[in-house]
C-alpha cells in the first residue's frame, strides 16, 4: 500500500516540527512538505496532490477555514482534517462547513492523530474526543432552529437502505461496521453514501449528519 501523503499547514515553526516527525516515525505516512499559512497551502495544492492537509484553523494572510473552503472546492480528491489548539464550537462549526472532514485538537495523543489522518484518507470523519460533544451541540442546535421553522419535511426522498446506513452513521459506525451490520459490501455502502451526499448536496460524512439532522431525519448516538 501506497503511503498517506500528508501537507503540513501551520505558522508555527515547533508544530509543523513536530507533526513531521510524527509523521515521518510512523509506518504508512509520509510527511510531503508544509506550508505556513492558507495562501501557501492552496498554492501548494496547485502544484501537488496530498492525500490528507493538517490544517491550523488560526494563520496570517489566509486563515484555516478559507484555505479548507477553497482547497475542497477546488480539488475534492483531498481530504482536510482541521487541526486546532482551540476546542469550541467557534471553531470547530466553521471548519466542518468549509468542507473539513474532521477536527482534532494540537494536545491530542500521536496514535489518535494518525488514526485521524487515516479516517480522513479513508473518507470517514474524525472527531477529536474532547470536541465530540461542542458538536453534538452544535448540530442539535441547528437540528432545533430548522424544526421551529415552517416548511415541514424537506423535499428529498431517500430509501429505506440509505434511511438505514444514514441512522448507522450517526450512531458513530464507519463504512466496514455499516456493511457488517447490514450484510453488504463494503462498496455498496460507499454507493449509498455517495448518493445521500448527493441529495443532501453536501461533500462529506460530517456534513451528512448535520444535514440529517437538521431534516429531523437521525439523532445522534455514539452507542
Amino acid at each position: 500500500m501506497t503511503d498517506i501523503q500528508v501537507l503540513v499547514v501551520d505558522n508555527e515553526p515547533l508544530m509543523r516540527q513536530a507533526f513531521k516527525i510524527i509523521l515521518d516515525a510512523a509506518p504508512g505516512f509520509h510527511w510531503m512538505g508544509e506550508a505556513t499559512n492558507g495562501i501557501e497551502a492552496v498554492n501548494f495544492c496547485a502544484g501537488n496532490t496530498p492525500d490528507v492537509i493538517l490544517m491550523d484553523m488560526q494563520m496570517p494572510r489566509m486563515n484555516g477555514v478559507e484555505a479548507t473552503e477553497i482547497i475542497t472546492t477546488n480539488y475534492p480528491g483531498i481530504g482536510v482534517l482541521a487541526v486546532t489548539a482551540f476546542s469550541s464550537e467557534e471553531y470547530l462549526v466553521p471548519a466542518l462547513r468549509a468542507g473539513a472532514a474532521g477536527y482534532m485538537v494540537k494536545d491530542s495523543e500521536p496514535a489518535e492523530l494518525l488514526a485521524a489522518v487515516k479516517a480522513v484518507f479513508d473518507g470517514s470523519a474524525a472527531i477529536s474526543p474532547s470536541v465530540s460533544q461542542d458538536l453534538i451541540k452544535a448540530i442539535r442546535a441547528a437540528h432545533e432552529v430548522k424544526t421551529s421553522a415552517p416548511g415541514g419535511m424537506p423535499p428529498i426522498a431517500l430509501s429505506e437502505r440509505e434511511l438505514e446506513v444514514l441512522r448507522l452513521l450517526a450512531r458513530g459506525r464507519n463504512n466496514p461496521e455499516i456493511a457488517a451490520e447490514l450484510h453488504v459490501a463494503e462498496t455498496t455502502v460507499k454507493a449509498h453514501l455517495s448518493r445521500i451526499m448527493a441529495k443532501f448536496g453536501v461533500r462529506d460524512r460530517v456534513q451528512t449528519l448535520i444535514r440529517a439532522t437538521q431534516f429531523g431525519l437521525v439523532e445522534l448516538s455514539m452507542d
